[in-house]
């Protein structure tokens, strides 16, 4: 049997757990066993983007002493799992730069691991809804994902409508909506309205940071359909593929 450790990510863990459970039900469901590494921390992307290398090249040292026994790590977003593919062995150096560019070569995306390395997009999950996809900027532009989410939404039975201008970042940036209020603002406010004219019942991303940020203006402004990361909903039509 497979088996993969799960990089759960900062926000994951501290604020949308229940990303991590539908997680690991939709690896369990593709056949895997999946084991949770308990000394695992951030990647260091927040201080990496802040400006402050150090910090980040110790958490990045860090990830590699927890993850690298591992065969595979799969986390639940694409843009941790590009801050280990792009920015680790620019932090690195010597043998670590090393040890990370092997490490990077067997960390995936969730949903591209299941769609793209198992080649596994029927899960069993049954989806009656009507959804639209932002496309977040770290995993389409570092990582490639595009396809992976809506083979499998697809093969789940969802309607996918595409709203307009998919690939526009949705302006969260990571430090960028803290630092840049004016712009980050007006980006999720189109991506909503965008989202809103599709008529949809979902708004699915791979990214929870980017999930959050758009969940926060739609507070605000009563716009848009409902961001949900794309493994709970998933992983919420496991049950029904089941009755």
């Amino acid at each position: 049997m497979l088996s993969v450790a799960l990089f759960v990510t900062c926000v994951v863990d501290q604020i949308t757990p229940e990303v991590g459970v539908a997680a690991v039900r939709l690896l369990e469901a593709a056949g895997a066993t999946v084991e949770f590494p308990s000394a695992q921390t951030c990647c260091g992307q927040p201080a990496c983007n802040a400006g402050e290398p150090e910090a980040a090249t110790r958490l990045a040292r860090h990830f590699l002493d927890v993850f690298e026994p591992y065969e595979v790590v799969v986390a639940p977003s694409g843009s941790c799992v590009a801050m280990v593919h792009h920015w680790y062995e620019r932090l690195l150096t010597g043998r670590d730069a090393e040890r990370a560019r092997a490490l990077a070569a067997r960390t995936y995306e969730l949903t591209s691991y299941l769609a793209d390395v198992l080649g596994t997009v029927e899960l069993g999950s049954r989806l009656d809804a009507s959804v639209t996809v932002h496309d977040a900027c770290h995993g389409l532009r570092n990582l490639g994902v595009r396809d992976a989410p809506r083979r499998l939404l697809a093969a789940a039975g969802a309607t996918i409508i595409e709203l307009e201008e998919p690939e526009t970042c949705c302006g969260f940036g990571g430090t960028f909506s803290v630092e840049h209020g004016e712009i980050a603002a007006p980006l999720a406010d189109d991506k909503l309205a965008h989202a809103a004219a599709t008529g949809v019942r979902w708004l699915v991303s791979g990214d929870v940071a980017c999930l959050l940020h758009l969940e926060g203006r739609r507070r605000r402004t009563g716009i848009g359909p409902e961001p949900v990361h794309v493994a709970q909903l998933l992983a919420a039509g496991l049950a029904a593929g089941r009755a």
